[in-house]
């Protein structure tokens, strides 16, 4: 079993960033019907989400919500020994994401920076990578970053993805700490169900796939570059799997889920969180939600729950937070820290994207 117990590290500050686009789903009702865009929203909860300009991306958004924390806490910049960043979304094929944000973020040559291609797990992986990267070397401060567009990849015509996906960044600082303070994790992978979310072109197993929008068997259109997800596989996944990883990390952590203050989940939809509080037995009120606001952000959504959550407080209080993301791989993970809430920083939005970065001829090299 893939368990880490990390000593003396902490997450120092919590970011994340929005688009300013709102997308509500009632503007999808002369497409889809009142009727079905209803329905949707009910099961869901799903009430608007947002939606990234042209050229902004996943790296846009994380950079901002890195960038406020760097520059709120007056971090050193030369300190920061690693930048994980974790998204699907990335800027290019090549190359990693996380060095064009190394470059934009002002950090030092001595700092370790890579990519790691996961969605709705992300967040927890790249925290877990981070965290072990510190534990065994002279590493004191790290930053992960996460974001996802994945309107960019819906079919507008698609109603299992068109009105649930929105876009979004974060970003988290790790410190080693001299307090009593550990991150624990772990992650568990079932790569047999890698069809269960896929885009099924544009990387290079099938890079020039045709762009013709196809009828697939559950009713949708959707290119080969669109994403595809298979409701009834995710579902069942998620309702089995999840839980039963849950209540195998709180066994290894010799915890129970009263020793929680907060269970910050993948934000997959409101009817899925019903069936995770009833099989976890949790008090509806310690598993926020904002998908209502946000839609589905995959990777980000963990930092934007807890921000949504705490962002206003003013009362700089501790709380034992138990996180879980899920989804595309499949893919999935625990993962636990005492956070303060005087660490969570209030959602920001943007819509700004690195103009340099935006390579359309040789002249722009």
């Amino acid at each position: 079993m893939p368990y880490f117990n990390f000593n003396n590290i902490k997450i120092s500050a919590l970011c994340s960033a929005l688009p300013t686009e709102k997308v509500s789903v009632e503007s999808f009702k002369p497409r889809f019907g009142d009727e079905a865009v209803d329905k949707f929203s009910k099961m869901t909860g799903v009430r608007e989400t947002r939606k990234a300009a042209e050229h902004q991306t996943a790296s846009d958004l994380g950079f901002a919500a890195a960038e406020k924390i760097l520059t709120e806490r007056n971090i050193d910049r030369g300190e920061i020994g690693a930048l994980v960043f974790g998204a699907h979304s990335t800027d290019y094929r090549r190359p990693a994401t996380a060095c064009v944000l190394h470059k934009r973020l002002g950090l030092s040559k001595e700092c370790a920076a890579f990519d790691i291609s996961l969605g709705c797990s992300a967040f927890v992986y790249c925290v877990q990578t981070a965290a072990a990267m510190m534990q065994c070397s002279d590493i004191d401060k790290a930053l992960v970053i996460v974001g996802e567009t994945m309107t960019k990849m819906v079919n507008p015509g698609d109603r299992s993805t068109a009105m649930l996906f929105g876009d979004g960044g974060a970003a988290a600082l790790l410190e080693k700490t001299e307090e009593d303070s550990d991150i624990k994790a772990l992650l568990r992978t079932d790569g047999s169900g890698y069809k269960a979310i896929v885009a099924p072109a544009g990387g290079f197993r099938n890079m020039d796939a045709p762009r013709d929008i196809i009828m697939w068997p559950d009713g949708n259109p959707r290119t080969l570059y669109n994403i595809n997800m298979n409701g009834t596989d995710v579902f069942s996944f998620t309702i089995t799997d999840v839980p039963r990883t849950v209540k195998d990390f709180l066994k290894k952590s010799d915890t129970t889920v009263d020793d929680y203050d907060c269970f910050a989940f993948h934000q997959a939809n409101k009817f899925i969180h019903k069936q995770l509080i009833k099989k976890l037995k949790v008090e509806p009120g310690k598993m926020p939600l904002c998908i209502d606001k946000f839609g589905n952000t995959s990777a980000p959504a963990i930092p934007l729950v807890l921000c949504d959550a705490y962002g206003d407080a003013d009362d700089n209080k501790d709380i034992n937070a138990l996180m879980c993301g899920f989804g595309v791989g499949l893919s999935w993970g625990v993962l636990s820290a005492k956070l303060n809430t005087g660490d969570i920083f209030p959602i920001i939005e943007t819509d700004e994207y690195f103009e340099e970065g935006l390579i359309n001829s040789p002249e722009d090299m």
